[in-house]
């Protein structure tokens, strides 16, 4: 296998495998990838799982679980935000920002392939999904955080899914390039995004409990340098307890291991390999012996929650960030600022 992602003391080239096949096992006949056996789905840890299937090496499963998106799509350009693993619809609600990660992951799926044919089937499916979202801004050029299935919008944005739309917003930028469809007010909506997430913190409804709040500005690549390295370090006390992981929350022990990898992702994405490698480290004790991963543990017990769950989207964040702090692969800094 090409470009095998390798961390020494963190996650080997073999383990790595071993949890794409973990999540192999987990995809169901439509392309479906559930969070567990008869779990729900929701499009937007879907694609970080199709993600993390080519880092491992499952190309053909990826564009299976994206042909599944392409099938399930809303006439509108969107989707709901859970399925049962039946294919019937959970959760009517469709989130601007769940609908709007395919830009991302196609985008991804296309530089670990070079697969121009699958990038031109793609592109309808992106194109009107961020269409969808563009149409649901606000005055102030902010996406609204979800539509009700009776197309009544919330009436807020949120800091965590405006930083991740404006970055899906510039993967699709990027894809149109690739074939042939220039868009560059998809930029200038993204500018305008992040220009907010950096200015204009009132502008949000309140979330900073929570810790994506604190990271994903970083993640996606909205604050670089030292306003970056400031954001993180001003957090840190707040969400990570040292040698265990990031808390989802500030104000309850509750460390989960997406968390934890998707901070090293954000640490990664300045260049902080120190710190992104310890994050990780302190993932191994998620770790389970068929390459997935508990979703949470509430320290100091400890106590797994949700009670012996194992989620897809926990392995998947793992297996991104192992391959963002090695840049195994040709689509390891899709998370750095561009």
């Amino acid at each position: 296998m090409k470009h095998v992602a390798h961390l020494p003391g963190v996650l080997s080239a073999d383990e790595l495998r071993s949890t794409g096949e973990h999540l192999v096992s987990l995809q169901l006949g439509c392309g479906m990838i559930p969070w567990y056996p008869d779990g729900h789905c929701d499009p937007w840890n879907h694609v970080e799982s199709a993600m993390a299937l080519d880092v491992a090496g499952f190309h053909t499963e990826a564009e299976h679980a994206y042909r599944w998106l392409v099938d399930t799509q809303r006439p509108d350009g969107s989707w709901h935000a859970y399925y049962h693993s039946d294919g019937s619809v959970e959760d009517a609600k469709l989130d601007t920002n769940v609908c709007a990660y395919i830009a991302t992951g196609v985008s991804h799926h296309l530089r670990m392939t070079w697969d121009g044919a699958f990038a031109e089937r793609m592109w309808p499916t992106v194109e009107r999904a961020l269409e969808f979202v563009l149409g649901h801004r606000r005055a102030d050029g902010l996406p609204l955080w979800a539509v009700e299935a009776d197309a009544q919008p919330w009436d807020y944005a949120l800091v965590t899914g405006t930083s991740s739309i404006q970055h899906s917003l510039r993967c699709g930028a990027r894809l149109g390039e690739r074939v042939g469809e220039i868009r560059p007010e998809w930029i200038e909506a993204a500018d305008a995004m992040a220009e907010a997430v950096r200015n204009r913190p009132d502008a949000f409804e309140p979330k900073t409990r929570w810790a994506m709040d604190w990271y994903y500005p970083v993640l996606t690549g909205v604050l670089t340098g030292e306003a970056a390295k400031a954001r993180l370090a001003e957090g840190w006390e707040t969400f990570a307890m040292e040698g265990l992981g990031i808390r989802c929350v500030s104000d309850e022990p509750w460390i989960t291991a997406s968390e934890t990898a998707e901070c090293a992702l954000a640490y990664a994405s300045i260049g902080d390999m120190s710190t992104a490698t310890d994050l990780l480290t302190w993932t191994r004790t998620h770790r389970r012996d068929d390459g997935s991963y508990w979703t949470g543990i509430v320290y100091p017990e400890p106590v797994l929650f949700p009670f012996d769950e194992h989620t897809s989207y926990t392995a998947a964040a793992v297996v991104l960030a192992v391959d963002a702090i090695t840049r195994a692969t040709p689509a390891s800094d899709v998370f750095v600022p561009f």
